[in-house]
């Protein structure tokens, strides 16, 4: 088994589970009362170790890269509009919390849209739907060329989020996945993500909003700075500040967490990045007791994992 599937997507889901019981707080709030453990109930009265659709989504990708032995986007979407009905990848029998975009795309997707057409694509479908569920495409694509991997990304992204600004996030993210995954440390895989997606992008209108991550300085802004809402380049941002800042994935994950706000999407997004980084070892092992389905998510990684291993034989 590789590990190292094992190591971010269970951290994705422990991510997850843990910023469910704070979503919606605000930072000063969790300043005065941080989020030190994994607790339940809260937001949405669920039980410790609830995951929500962050991980349910990533977890029908998951399967259907498995199943299909590579990119069937409308295999994904026949699993995401599964799982909105309850009928897959629910932590306890139905759906608590979805996003409107996403929502309302595999809305779309029920009515028969065709997959790459139905995410939204104005300005203001640039949420980060699609960003917490795209960490799959990095150990899948992850001995592609850049062109294929990005391209893969964009039509995964579409299903729910096609406006550039969402699938360059996406492909941003994925790529810096990608150099953790080589063995690189968290500022040496963002210094190489950065040169990558330069010259990749170069000349793209939309590079603009990567500023303050092409700048290479990200993680010296501080907490202030670093915005935690549902926005796309928000979630992007917060979550590589909160490995590049901390030296073990309980501290970074819960670093993304206490900026409060859409903490379950902060958490996961943080949570798979760091697991990869740190491995499944790292992460506290009352955290792994407690998360709901959790022999069942180690059987999905493991059929990732056979998936794989035929993909490069």
């Amino acid at each position: 088994m590789n590990l190292s599937i094992q190591a971010g997507l269970i951290g994705l889901c422990i991510g997850d589970a843990l910023g469910v019981p704070v979503e919606f707080c605000s930072r000063k709030a969790l300043m005065k009362e941080p989020l030190t453990d994994m607790i339940g109930y809260g937001s949405h009265q669920q039980p410790p170790g609830t995951w929500s659709d962050d991980a349910s989504l990533t977890l029908c990708l998951v399967e259907s890269l498995a199943h299909c032995k590579g990119v069937d986007v409308h295999d994904v979407a026949r699993r995401f509009v599964e799982w909105k009905r309850g009928e897959r990848w629910t932590p306890h029998g139905e759906v608590f919390d979805i996003g409107i975009a996403t929502s309302e795309a595999i809305a779309r997707l029920a009515r028969g849209a065709e997959p790459e057409l139905a995410g939204g694509i104005g300005e203001y479908s640039n949420g980060n739907g699609s960003l917490m569920r795209i960490l799959p495409m990095a150990y899948w694509l992850l001995d592609a060329s850049r062109e294929e991997r990005s391209a893969a990304v964009g039509k995964v992204s579409s299903l729910t989020h096609r406006h550039p600004l969402s699938i360059m996030a996406c492909v941003y993210y994925t790529e810096y996945a990608v150099q953790l995954l080589m063995g690189h440390g968290p500022q040496e895989s963002y210094t190489a993500t950065n040169r990558a997606f330069q010259l990749f992008y170069a000349g793209d209108s939309h590079l603009e909003r990567f500023e303050r991550l092409l700048s290479g300085q990200l993680a010296n802004l501080n907490e202030d700075s670093i915005a935690s809402s549902g926005y796309v380049m928000h979630t992007l941002e917060a979550s590589i500040w909160s490995l590049l800042t901390t030296d073990s994935y309980a501290a970074a994950v819960l670093r993304a967490i206490n900026l409060g706000e859409d903490t379950d999407t902060t958490g996961a997004v943080t949570g798979g990045l760091a697991g990869i980084y740190y491995g499944l070892s790292s992460i506290p092992s009352h955290w792994l007791e407690k998360l709901v389905r959790a022999d069942e998510l180690f059987q999905l990684c493991d059929s990732f994992n056979e998936g794989l291993a035929e993909l490069k034989r």
